[in-house]
């Protein structure tokens, strides 16, 4: 029988084959490689996320659990790429321009894996922050985009510096030629950041507020206010999608200012016809006195007027004073609005006579 079928020492025969052939060599290194990185994965994700998720349940605020275990499992996936990072060099017969590919490829996902855990830990922030009383008034949305922005700017730099074997600093001295470029396209971006700056240090517009800007047809709540966009619900439920920017260069009307004190200013005019102003004569005194907003009104006004006519008695009649009906009409207005409930008293209330016009007589009522 010949040596290669004589099965005596077959431990002896199987390492004699591995070293006879190279490719079985690599290929059992590359499953062991493969089923530690898969091991370590699965430990890092099943007893460290655990241990993490009963740390945070000791603490007396709430954090929430959906996102720290997303960025846990998210985090446990650099272990397997270090793994294989750090192995492949001791896989047999590879190449070196192959350890060196792999090397780079585990390099770049373990940033790009660092880069998505950390905008994470921003979205954690954000939900954090969004629970507090006041987070309506000075959302924080538009500045974790911001981060998000920059930290996948700064990984992919990281990313491309790792797969092409160069220092950062070296793509970042290229950039400066590409500005240009980059302005163009990052235009809406920038215009939508320096405008995010502007709305949150000068408060213009709140999460809640009634914002009207016809000419993009928006009249509504404002309900979602991000980098690039602001989202308005109308009234009709139909929601209105404004560029950021356009807040800025553009004018809108805010609400909010009407909502905070409490009331809502009317400025109405009641038009009335010149032709029917007269005197009040003694009948219609007696019936007007019955209306009890105006009862206390014309005592006064007629103690007033028999005063100021008994002081000029020796004066013609045309000097003496009388009361009109538009001016009687006007304080039972004035006296009416006092008297209604949903009429703030402690705002300004005024009745006026406006200049005539073709119209009539204007009757402004200001409360």
């Amino acid at each position: 029988m010949p040596a290669f079928f004589d099965a005596a020492d077959p431990i002896d025969y199987l390492t004699r084959g591995w070293a006879q052939e190279p490719w079985m060599q690599t290929g059992l290194a590359l499953l062991v490689l493969l089923i530690f990185a898969w091991l370590t994965n699965w430990i890092a994700k099943r007893i460290v996320l655990r241990i993490v998720l009963r740390v945070l349940e000791r603490f007396p605020f709430q954090i929430g659990a959906h996102h720290i275990g997303a960025i846990v499992a998210r985090l446990s996936n650099i272990v397997p790429a270090l793994v294989i990072q750090t192995g492949i060099v001791a896989v047999p017969h590879v190449p070196a321009s192959i350890i060196a590919l792999v090397q780079s490829l585990c390099a770049g996902f373990i940033i790009l894996t660092i880069a998505i855990a950390l905008c994470g830990g921003l979205e954690l922030a954000n939900d954090i922050y969004q629970r507090r009383p006041d987070a309506a008034n000075r959302p924080i949305k538009g500045y974790v985009q911001i981060g998000k922005m920059i930290i996948y700017g700064a990984a992919a730099i990281l990313i491309i510096a790792a797969l092409m074997n160069r220092s950062p600093l070296l793509l970042l001295s290229g950039l400066g030629a590409m500005a240009a470029v980059l302005m163009l396209v990052f235009k809406d971006t920038i215009l939508s950041l320096v405008a995010s700056v502007q709305i949150g240090s000068n408060d213009m517009i709140r999460l809640g507020d009634w914002i009207e800007m016809p000419q993009l047809n928006a009249d509504g709540d404002v309900i979602d206010i991000a980098l690039h966009t602001v989202k308005v619900q109308n009234f009709d439920k139909t929601i209105t999608t404004i560029p950021t920017h356009r807040l800025i260069n553009e004018s809108f009307r805010n609400w909010r200012g009407m909502s905070e004190s409490g009331g809502r200013r009317i400025m109405r005019s009641l038009m009335i016809d010149q032709n029917s102003v007269h005197f009040l004569d003694d009948g219609s005194l007696v019936d007007l006195s019955r209306f009890s907003l105006l009862r206390d009104y014309l005592r006064a006004k007629q103690e007033e007027v028999e005063r100021w006519n008994a002081g000029h008695a020796g004066e013609q009649v045309l000097d003496s004073r009388r009361l009109t009906n538009i001016g009687t009409f006007r304080a039972y207005v004035h006296a009416y609005l006092k008297a209604r409930p949903d009429i703030a008293d402690d705002k300004t209330l005024l009745v006026r006579q406006l200049a005539p016009s073709e119209h009539g007589l204007p009757l402004e009522i200001y409360a």
